[in-house]
């Protein structure tokens, strides 16, 4: 338990996360209702909350998880009212609607404590209700959520934009920001930025690498970090999974890694496994947010969920760098040549590619992946991702070298009438050809509108 007021800075070193300006629009909101923040373990949500929590005169956190004899406050009687009165009474903080941030972190130990939020939005609307928590969806899945009464805010891994911020290179992000599409930087910028985003490849996204890249630079350190974090994603397995899946899902997470960038089927891996014991293990890990389903799409129109097939998908990770931890990938040895890495880990900047879409999404929707594949006899052609912006759909081909061959994505220009152009992104600079837009790696988030604050 937590309990911090008249606006504590709480000892910790601050990483810009562009979540905050959500978090600033709800807090203005004169219709907000209870906040729920959902992501996976580790990627910086208790973190952003108490940043948030230096806005407000009063902030008060509470961890049922850390602190599980503070459960019985949401049993019974789940008036708000007399909830907030023996907080403020055990722990000595006002907690003033208007002025006090609340905050109850790993929510899903207790999952009634989700439906007491609903109260809080009926009948303390003026009061700011946050809540979060590791494995929150699988809470969600056994009370619900109630209807019209509580928003959601989807955190992922730092976006690249975001990584830049954390190497307190907010320069590159302005200059990468104001730059023109079409128009290349000059070859020394260029090449820097490159550089930048092949350290992203092999540090990832997750907060606690990133700050031990940046104030460290130590190899060993970081490549530790993300051990210990896939040893705690597989300790969470006895947590949501019955005791005989914990090998299935242990499986997975093994071998998801190997299909980077290809269709992935239960019948591709090793060993003698039946579909039936292994779908239901899958499903888990993407409730946990460790894995991310990529679902192939006609996208022939919108919604392109509506084209599209749910057997049929590939996996990425929550984060690149875990998953080349998985496959035994050095950092050192990978950082001492940061040029070729970009051109000869094709699957792994796809993946990244797609862990970009996914941070720079609005952070208020839960996002869906898509890509495009189609088969005709002698010929096969494949888009690597599919987005929607406003009523058009745009395909988007990743190349990690500087092959210029697009027969695939012109095809899909070719037998989808509506879509005007596409996106070539790749280790090349900006330029415009007709129906392409080469966009380099390290500005994906040109693609969206307004993807900072």
């Amino acid at each position: 338990m937590v309990t911090l007021t008249h606006k504590n800075n709480h000892g910790v070193v601050k990483m810009k996360r562009y979540t905050m300006r959500s978090l600033m629009e709800w807090k203005r909101s004169p219709s907000r209702k209870s906040l729920l923040l959902r992501g996976a373990r580790q990627v910086g949500k208790t973190h952003l909350v108490r940043q948030f929590g230096t806005t407000f005169e009063h902030f008060v956190e509470i961890n049922l998880e850390t602190y599980p004899d503070l459960i019985p406050l949401f049993e019974g009687n789940l008036d708000p009212e007399r909830i907030i009165r023996e907080l403020s009474l055990r722990f000595q903080a006002p907690i003033e609607p208007g002025k006090t941030l609340l905050f109850i972190d790993e929510i899903q130990e207790f999952p009634r404590a989700i439906i007491a939020l609903r109260y809080f939005y009926e009948k303390m609307p003026g009061l700011h209700v946050v809540a979060a928590g590791s494995l929150v969806d699988f809470a969600i899945q056994q009370v619900g959520v109630p209807v019209g009464r509580v928003e959601f805010l989807y955190l992922y891994p730092l976006s690249f934009l975001e990584f830049l911020e954390a190497m307190e290179r907010r320069d590159l992000v302005e200059a990468i920001l104001a730059q023109e599409m079409g128009v290349p930087f000059s070859d020394p910028i260029h090449q820097l930025l490159l550089e930048y985003f092949a350290q992203y490849l092999l540090v990832g996204g997750m907060p606690d690498a990133v700050k031990c890249w940046r104030d460290e630079k130590n190899f060993r350190a970081c490549q530790m970090i993300h051990h210990n974090l896939m040893v705690a994603y597989r300790q969470d397995f006895h947590k949501y999974a019955k005791e005989h899946q914990v090998k299935y899902l242990n499986l997975i997470l093994e071998e998801a890694p190997r299909f980077m960038g290809r269709k992935f089927t239960f019948m591709s891996l090793s060993g003698d496994y039946r579909k039936r014991d292994l779908d239901p293990c899958l499903d888990l890990l993407i409730y946990a947010r460790v894995l991310h389903k990529v679902y192939q799409t006609s996208a022939q129109g919108l919604p392109l969920l509506a084209g599209s097939s749910y057997q049929r998908y590939k996996l990425i990770f929550i984060d690149i760098a875990l998953a080349q931890t998985l496959l035994g990938i050095g950092l050192q040895e990978s950082m001492m040549n940061l040029a070729k890495e970009l051109v000869n880990r094709g699957e792994a900047v796809e993946a990244l590619v797609g862990q970009e879409l996914l941070a720079y999404s609005e952070p208020r929707m839960d996002p869906t992946l898509f890509y495009w594949h189609r088969e005709r006899a002698g010929s096969t052609a494949e888009v690597d991702y599919v987005i929607q912006k406003g009523h058009d759909i745009f395909p988007i081909e990743v190349k990690s070298g500087s092959k210029r061959e697009m027969r695939s994505l012109y095809r899909f220009l070719e037998t989808h009438l509506t879509s005007s152009f596409g996106y070539r992104i790749s280790i090349d600079p900006f330029s415009d050809e007709e129906k392409l837009a080469s966009v380099p790696l390290y500005a994906i988030a040109k693609l969206f509108q307004d993807p900072v604050q």
